[in-house]
C-alpha cells in the first residue's frame, strides 16, 4: 500500500511487542529483530496523519511468572514490567495519540495475543476496537511465529478484517520454517498481506 493509495475509515495499524528484549541484544532476542522498525515507523506515520486510531502491545510480565523457565516456563526472563527490556525500541516513533497495551502482567497466564491486552484502565483490545469503530487491522511486530500470529488469528476469530505487514515482522524460528509456516496459517485463516505502508 502506498501512498497514493487510501487508508480505509475503519482502519487501525496494531504494533506487537516491538520491545528491547525482542530485538537484537535482548533477552529474547530476535534475529534482526530491530529491523521492522522503519516500516513501523512509517505506517505510523501515516495513520497519525489520517487520524486514525494507532495501538502498541507490549509484554509486560511479573518478575515470577510460570511463562519463565525459572518457574517452569518455556521461555527465559523477558519484558520484566519497568524495565528497560521491557520498554519499546529505543528507535520507535509511536505518535502521541497511540494507545498502549500490556499484556502477560498475570503471573499464571502466557498471553501471546494482542487480543487479551489492556490498557491502563483495563479495557481490552477488542473493548477498544468496538469503541473506535474499527474493523480492519494492519498489524506489524515481533515476533512473526508467536505473537503476532497468535493476534492474528484472534482476531480473525474475531470477526475482523487483518493484513499482515509482511516487511514489518520478524520471527523467532525456535524450529526452522515456524516464521514460514506462522505466515501459511494466518494466510490461510483469512489474512491477507500488505507489503508496505508509506
Amino acid at each position: 500500500m502506498n501512498q497514493e493509495t487510501p487508508l480505509p475509515a475503519d482502519s487501525a495499524l496494531l504494533l506487537v511487542d516491538v520491545q528491547n528484549d525482542f530485538c537484537p541484544g535482548g533477552a529474547l532476542a530476535v534475529s534482526a529483530g530491530d529491523r521492522v522498525v522503519a516500516p513501523l515507523n512509517r505506517a505510523a506515520a501515516r495513520f497519525a496523519a489520517a487520524g486514525l486510531p494507532i495501538y502498541a502491545s507490549r509484554d509486560w510480565h511479573p518478575a515470577q511468572t510460570s511463562h519463565f523457565e525459572p518457574f517452569g516456563g518455556p521461555w527465559p526472563v523477558h519484558c520484566v514490567q519497568g524495565t528497560t527490556g521491557a520498554a519499546f525500541h529505543p528507535d520507535l516513533r509511536l505518535p502521541p495519540t497511540s494507545v498502549v497495551l500490556s499484556k502477560g502482567d498475570h503471573p499464571d497466564k502466557d498471553d501471546y495475543s494482542a487480543v487479551t491486552a489492556h490498557d491502563e484502565t483495563g479495557a481490552t483490545l477488542i473493548k477498544l476496537l468496538q469503541r473506535d469503530g474499527v474493523r480492519q487491522l494492519y498489524v506489524g511486530g515481533l515476533a512473526t511465529d508467536y505473537c503476532v500470529k497468535a493476534t492474528v488469528l484472534d482476531l480473525l476469530a474475531a470477526g475482523f478484517f487483518v493484513s499482515l505487514l509482511v516487511d514489518a515482522v520478524a520471527g523467532v524460528d525456535v524450529n526452522p520454517g515456524d516464521s514460514e509456516r506462522a505466515l501459511v496459517e494466518m494466510q490461510a485463516a483469512g489474512s491477507t498481506t500488505v507489503t508496505s505502508i508509506r
